[in-house]
């Protein structure tokens, strides 16, 4: 039976499904049909049809794939301690699958074609069946070729077991997305014809001419002559934008005003999603701070901002207190700000936000290529060096040289000395750069946040609200690095793409992994591995935040502690689409203890053969 409480939580999405809104307070409804919010469903059994259905989007018709005919599919309602019956019946010409992000769940169930079940066969049903080891938000998203940009995705809530510790009034679930009536097929090919091809942020004669005349014209002339000789933008910030994508709310782009009703002085909690195929989005709602309470499904010590920077499957609950009888802007700005999706907070159905206007694109620098001063002194006088000529996209900056295992431990970890493994790098068609000076980032915003007048959240900020469940130091580290050669749209973990790879990363069960991620490339990545959490090493002691997803930023060297608990073999990847579908994907084999035993393994990373493992649906 529904509470009066639980009502209120399910007031939009119940509406939508159950055709209850006629029953509901006036306050509960939308404004018109079709803006009700997310279908909602609740049990312990559940029957999703993937199937291709009609969509409109501002107006024009497409066709996306999704569950049981919504875009995004229907938000699924469990609670901690239940098991679980999905039965996903796929009604696709083609193979599909359902990955059931962030959930601890058996790797036979976890859902990744060609790593931990064969995918599911067109009119095939297959039934995911698990017990809820944990509460929070997440998310639900197809692993099957480019099926996630064409609609297959869905939120998930799970409610505690226990009282919440987050006190609300209400509940809204925000699903951010970004939409494209471009084959996505089309869209990958173009990206490895020419990698720029869908940026339309690059910089104009118009901006050369604004930069001669705040910084003069000998520096502008210099700075447009160093990206040039490295074939590279300074606004190389995203693969894909506006007005190639739309970004949506639930669904809805900013022309169909989605409404999340308040009334003065309630907390009202927003689970925001960031379900999208390639978009990172700066979150703000202007003028009125956000207190977040969760990340990632897990709780945390609450931090007031105003705004922060979601990667690609990240989650965030926020807790907002409006106190006046006015509207409010919701606003999910992309990384490039080619363009932006916005709702309205408001104490009423039907009233619209003023929208407020994309902000000035923002610039990478040298310190995004991981470049000492020295180097960056230098690049002044590159043309003149012979080396140079002949040299395409980033090849020149190669260090390959220079030793990475001397770079010390974590400064925001532990002083700890780790045998650590690290593949070798060789130069190579995928492997443009490798950056020569890897440092820390965690006390910086998202990209493009750092010159913002207000507060921006910033990964140092993060403590896990309870203490860690395992606080063991790690017992041994494992390096990889984030490879690419942009120009080419060529991306890897380690130089090697996911097509190529013979043998997976090994880890034993039981112990205890540290594993550092550094970001050879100019672009964020946000880095996701399946079947267990990240502790992110960024100080917070036995209160470091746990994540499925971690944000590299450009340059970064990133650290995280895995504790190896669930026997299996688990996806680990870059959760940008097409990233991953290029190449940038490996996975993690733990092996039993029976299988574990002696001394660590002394190949690079500890593999784990791999030559029979079908690759899904990288190239």
């Amino acid at each position: 039976m529904l509470s009066r409480r639980n009502l209120l939580h399910y007031s939009l999405g119940a509406g939508a499904a159950f055709g209850m809104a006629g029953l509901l307070p006036a306050w509960a409804r939308s404004a018109s049909d079709g803006n009700l919010g997310i279908p909602s469903r609740t049990g312990t059994v559940f029957d999703l049809n993937i199937a291709e259905f009609p969509v409109r989007i501002n107006g024009k018709a497409g066709k996306a794939v999704g569950i049981n005919g919504t875009l995004p599919g229907p938000l699924l309602r469990f609670r901690e301690g239940d098991t679980v019956t999905l039965n996903v019946t796929n009604a696709l010409e083609e193979d599909t699958s359902v990955h059931w992000h962030g959930l601890l769940v058996p790797f036979q169930m976890d859902g990744v074609p060609g790593v931990t079940f064969p995918g599911i066969k067109p009119g095939e049903t297959f039934r995911y069946q698990f017990p809820v080891r944990q509460n929070g938000t997440y998310w639900y998203h197809s692993h099957s070729g480019l099926q996630e940009q064409l609609g297959h995705y869905g939120p998930i809530i799970i409610e505690p077991a226990e009282t919440d510790p987050v006190s609300y009034d209400r509940e809204y679930v925000l699903v951010l997305s970004d939409w494209s009536f471009t084959d996505p097929h089309r869209i990958y090919a173009k990206l490895k014809k020419n990698a720029e091809s869908l940026n339309f942020q690059r910089r104009t004669l118009p901006d050369f001419f604004r930069d001669a005349a705040d910084n003069g014209f000998g520096d502008a002339l210099n700075e447009r002559a160093m990206w040039g000789r490295m074939r590279m933008s300074p606004r190389d910030l995203a693969d894909v934008g506006a007005p190639t994508y739309t970004y949506l709310i639930n669904g809805h782009s900013t022309a169909d005003n989605f409404n999340m009703v308040f009334r003065p002085g309630e907390r009202v909690r927003l689970r925001i999603i960031n379900a999208s195929a390639m978009s990172l989005f700066n979150v703000r709602i202007p003028g009125l701070p956000m207190t977040i309470v969760q990340s990632d499904g897990l709780n945390v010590q609450p931090i007031e901002t105003d705004e922060f920077q979601m990667g690609v499957a990240e989650t965030y609950d926020v807790i907002v207190i409006p106190e006046d009888d006015q509207t409010y802007a919701f606003v999910a700005e992309s990384i490039d700000r080619s363009g932006q999706a916005v709702a309205t907070l408001g104490t009423r159905p039907g009233l619209r936000a003023a929208t407020p206007e994309l902000r000035p694109v923002p610039l990478l620098s040298m310190k995004d290529m991981g470049m000492s001063h020295e180097e960056m002194a230098g690049m002044t006088g590159m043309a003149a060096m012979p080396a140079m000529s002949g040299m395409s996209g980033m090849e020149h900056m190669y260090h390959g040289d220079m030793p990475h295992q001397g770079m010390g431990p974590d400064p925001h970890g532990p002083a700890i000395q780790l045998a650590s493994v690290e593949a070798p790098l060789k130069k190579g068609p995928g492997v443009a750069n490798i950056v020569s000076t890897p440092t820390s980032r965690l006390d910086e915003p998202g990209i493009g946040l750092a010159d913002q007048p207000h507060r921006t959240l910033t990964y140092s900020q993060l403590r896990s609200l309870e203490p860690n469940p395992d606080t063991r130091s790690p017992q041994r580290e494992i390096v990889v690095h984030l490879t690419s050669n942009m120009e080419r749209y060529m991306w890897s973990f380690d130089g090697v793409k996911f097509s190529e790879v013979t043998e997976s990363i090994r880890f034993r069960e039981g112990e205890r992994v540290r594993l550092t991620l550094i970001n050879d490339s100019m672009m964020p990545h946000p880095i996701h591995l399946h079947g267990m959490f990240f502790d992110l090493v960024n100080g917070g002691g036995e209160h470091m935040p746990r994540k499925h997803t971690v944000v590299v930023k450009p340059a970064e060297k990133l650290s995280v502690d895995v504790s190896a608990e669930h026997v299996g073999d688990w996806a680990f990847h870059c959760h940008l689409l097409y990233h991953m579908h290029a190449g940038m994907m490996q996975v993690v084999s733990i092996l039993p203890g029976t299988q574990a035993e002696g001394p660590p393994d002394p190949m690079p990373m500890g593999h784990h053969d791999m030559t029979g493992m079908a690759h899904g649906g990288s190239k």
